[in-house]
């Protein structure tokens, strides 16, 4: 299916993949990517995006595309924790694998999850934990995302709890675990596994995509199958997943006990000189707000009329409005907002403003959605997880 081994990574290297780089300017991107300009990298089934690291796969969507309700196929953004990532699948012989703590382990091929379960959509946004990691200070390690690790979708698949009761799920499951074709380098290290608890996963809102956008899932973002569980941190929504038990007791693995935790306390918050003893792992989306037109350093003019535009979402209550300051915050003034595309959609927002004299202009957005929880002024925590900060844009008004 899609293409072999051996096409995508000649592809992926003739694109200018990293591969193709530089030793010593590889090694820059890995560490910081706001230390050298933008190093723009284009793999297989994907336009030009911002490359953090070529193995395994970290590319960032630059923020134009989010001027767009659905966010294009191959502009949606990549994150793959090992570098042994799927680059074919044989759709003849894959199966998605239901088992473990169940009355009937069950096997199903991607045409027997389109053929024999009633299809769903849902447009939800996918956004990696680490989003805009680098805006972090003091700075953390890790991925030096910007603001684009994010995207907004229409993802079509198959309910989990449908084929929960297919396979049988028995009486005191607890967890169910889920699992990827993508392998760990080296023995030590752990196969990336997450789990979820199981009357939440059961509830009806999760799904196992087949379809991104009403086509088939790009091979970087989880061709053939893809975990969406819609209002929650990226590092659930496991790729190229062939996968799933049912589990009678709490699951314990590196990527749940040890990797993706936060502190436990609203925003997520520690300092660098007290971190948080007591962390659980990360988990709903905290509100954001993204402001994407004007972008960064964008020139505007005195006394002309310039529409000022973002998008906004949680974790699914739902967001209620978003301020916008263009003074720094000493003023703010309501957005407007559009339709509503769905509870795990982000919303886009609006304001029209007319500078009034020229200099250097902070504008700033703050979402707060029906629950009443809002963006915060400071963050910070030891991996960089979770951040809601109000956002800004410094531009230049001429």
């Amino acid at each position: 299916m899609h293409m072999d081994r051996r096409t995508f990574l000649r592809l992926a290297a003739a694109a200018g993949a990293g591969s193709l780089l530089p030793r010593t300017l590889r090694a820059q991107t890995r560490q910081t990517r706001l230390s050298v300009p933008h190093q723009m990298a284009r793999f297989p089934e994907k336009t030009d995006l911002i490359l953090l690291t070529d193995r395994p796969p970290q590319l960032e969507t630059p923020i134009h595309y989010f001027r767009q309700d659905l966010t294009p196929n191959e502009a949606f953004f990549v994150r793959w924790h090992h570098s042994a990532v799927p680059t074919s699948v044989d759709l003849s012989t894959f199966r998605l694998s239901v088992g473990a703590h169940v009355d009937r382990p069950m096997n199903w091929s991607v045409d027997q999850l389109r053929n024999q379960f009633e299809p769903v959509s849902v447009i939800a946004v996918g956004q990696c934990a680490g989003n805009s990691r680098s805006l972090f200070q003091p700075r953390v390690t890790g991925g030096q995302w910007g603001n684009g690790a994010v995207g907004n979708a229409k993802w079509t698949g198959v309910r989990l709890r449908e084929l929960l009761a297919k396979a049988g799920a028995k009486a005191g499951a607890v967890d169910i675990s889920f699992a990827g074709l993508d392998e760990a380098p080296l023995p030590d290290t752990p196969k990336f596994i997450k789990s979820l608890p199981f009357d939440g996963a059961n509830e009806g809102e999760v799904l196992i995509a087949y379809a991104m956008n009403d086509a088939a899932l790009p091979m970087l973002n989880g061709f053939p199958l893809r975990l969406i569980v819609p209002g929650w941190y990226g590092t659930y929504w496991v790729k190229s997943l062939n996968q799933i038990n049912v589990l009678a007791e709490k699951f314990h693995g590196f990527w749940m006990d040890k990797a993706y935790r936060i502190p436990n306390n609203p925003n997520a918050q520690e300092s660098p000189t007290e971190l948080a003893t007591d962390t659980i792992p990360i988990n709903r989306h905290s509100v954001r707000s993204l402001i994407v037109r004007p972008e960064a350093g964008e020139s505007l003019h005195a006394g002309k009329a310039y529409e000022i535009q973002g998008v906004a979402f949680d974790a699914g209550e739902g967001i209620r409005k978003v301020e916008v300051s263009t003074d720094a915050g000493k003023n703010w003034t309501d957005a407007k907002l559009d339709a509503e595309l769905g509870r795990y959609s982000w919303r886009r927002w609006r304001l029209n403003w007319t500078p009034a004299q020229r200099g250097d202009v902070r504008i700033l957005s703050r979402a707060t959605n029906a629950k009443g929880e809002t963006q915060t002024s400071a963050q910070w925590n030891r991996s960089g997880y979770q951040r809601n900060v109000i956002e800004h844009v410094d531009v230049t008004v001429a």
